[in-house]
């Protein structure tokens, strides 16, 4: 895409810090994928709960109790308090609409508020941002570390709702952080 340098400054006035809580007002989903957005002032519990645990009755069992180890332990892999921003919540490249160097729009959003890392790690899904578009998000120090729990989000969203071509993925970035 040559309208990198375009969306980081894009998701940078999306991601503007706010002091709204976790969470939207009300619940979307994708597909039939349910994205539960309850409010919470507790970001590693909004994502354990919200974002992994909710995955664990529609897995099998042993990808499941790893995923229940990972959220138990959830407090000691993402920050406790990130600045609460708003999320596109879906973003990958076939979301952003682009003309030339320049981002017209972005579609299909799941809004929330959150770790704006979130947005950057579903980037990496499907897409190969170079350097220089996360030199201009200004991540937090460690943020490569943490791209593993923020995936697991969307990949185990995408083995639910397209089956087990997306298990090795997620294997994978459950081994990145050592369950």
């Amino acid at each position: 895409m040559a309208a990198w340098d375009d969306l980081a400054a894009c998701l940078n006035r999306l991601h503007a810090p706010t002091d709204e809580p976790y969470g939207w007002l009300h619940d979307h989903s994708l597909g039939a994928v349910a994205m539960p957005n309850p409010r919470t002032d507790d970001w590693p519990a909004f994502w354990a709960e919200r974002r992994l645990r909710c995955h664990i009755a529609h897995v099998d069992a042993g990808l499941g109790t790893r995923i229940g180890r990972l959220a138990d332990r959830l407090g000691d892999q993402v920050p406790q308090r990130p600045p609460a921003s708003l999320l596109h919540g879906d973003l990958w490249g076939g979301n952003a609409l682009v003309s030339g160097t320049r981002v017209s729009g972005l579609i299909d959003p799941a809004c929330y508020f959150g770790d704006r890392e979130v947005d950057a790690a579903m980037l990496t899904l499907f897409d190969h941002p170079p350097a220089s578009f996360f030199d201009a998000l200004a991540l937090e120090p460690g943020w490569r570390e943490r791209l593993p729990v923020y995936r697991l989000w969307p990949l185990l969203v995408h083995l639910r709702l397209f089956g087990p071509a997306y298990a090795a993925a997620v294997d994978a970035d459950l081994r990145r952080l050592g369950v």
